[in-house]
């Protein structure tokens, strides 16, 4: 008669065990890593996807999930449109994380691990709705706006284009920005962030010309006090220059600009 050692048979009820019941020894996936959040509407190479450990190259009509991280090299910069329509202008040398975005529960979380990021997000009308935009130094929470987000040696910058943008650190002290506005969080900073500032025209300039990806972005609020008409021809012109100047590979009839969304003033729970 045979025996079985008892470490033979324990692995063999390990086996068992697993086959039954596969979720349990393997571990768990991030949430909703694999549900589609978007696709790529344009890029300017070199853009790749960081997707559950492998490097996948983007390019026009690339899809778009949960979990996935948008990565861009020196000169490269990628459109993602969100399947809420919103749309996510990615500058160069930037990565930025889609963690989640539920557009029927309108429910969005973007993390910008470094690099530039200009957002026009589409209105939030449920009262449970969040748009969120994070940073190793802080939040930026909107319910519908065209907005900035810098994040570069520990600083976070916010300049708003239109609309109002809640930005809050990592300690829960907030301040809500305006349209033509700016203000900045630092990393492991507790205290309260600066009160908003007007955006200078460089700052102003840089957001535009560093996420422009060839399309029709509005360039500055109209309610922006300080800003001359002079000022947005200006910009105008340096917006155009990247889509004359660089090479574009666009998806056929998606490479016209989604049109801004209106602004409104963000809700208290959205800074999570």
């Amino acid at each position: 008669m045979n025996i079985k050692s008892p470490s033979a048979m324990g692995v063999a009820v390990l086996l068992s065990f697993s086959l039954a019941f596969p979720g349990v020894t393997g571990a768990a996936d991030p949430q909703g890593a694999g549900q589609r959040a978007g696709e790529v509407s344009r890029v300017i190479p070199a853009v790749s996807i960081g997707r559950s450990g492998k490097t996948i190259p983007a390019s026009a009509k690339t899809q778009v999930d949960w979990q996935d991280a948008v990565n861009t090299l020196a000169n490269a910069r990628a459109r993602v449109t969100l399947d809420d329509g919103s749309v996510l202008n990615v500058g160069s040398d930037s990565s930025m994380q889609v963690v989640k975005h539920d557009a029927a529960a309108q429910q969005t979380e973007l993390e910008l691990t470094y690099g530039k990021l200009r957002t026009q997000a589409q209105k939030i009308s449920r009262p449970d709705g969040k748009f969120e935009v994070r940073t190793p130094a802080g939040v930026a929470g909107v319910v519908g706006t065209d907005f900035y987000v810098g994040y570069d040696n520990n600083v976070m910058n916010v300049v708003v284009f239109e609309g109002f943008v809640k930005v809050c650190n990592l300690a829960g002290a907030c301040v809500i920005v305006k349209a033509g506005q700016m203000t900045n969080l630092r990393t492991n900073d507790s205290s309260t962030p600066p009160a908003p500032a007007q955006a200078s025209l460089s700052m102003l300039t840089d957001a535009t010309s560093n996420t422009n990806n060839g399309g029709n972005l509005s360039l500055v609020a109209s309610t922006a006090p300080s800003v001359a008409k002079s000022t947005v021809i200006i910009l105008g012109i340096i917006a155009a220059i990247p889509a004359i100047v660089v090479p574009v590979v666009v998806s056929h009839g998606r490479g016209k600009q989604a049109p801004t969304p209106p602004s409104c003033v963000t809700s208290s729970s959205n800074c999570g």
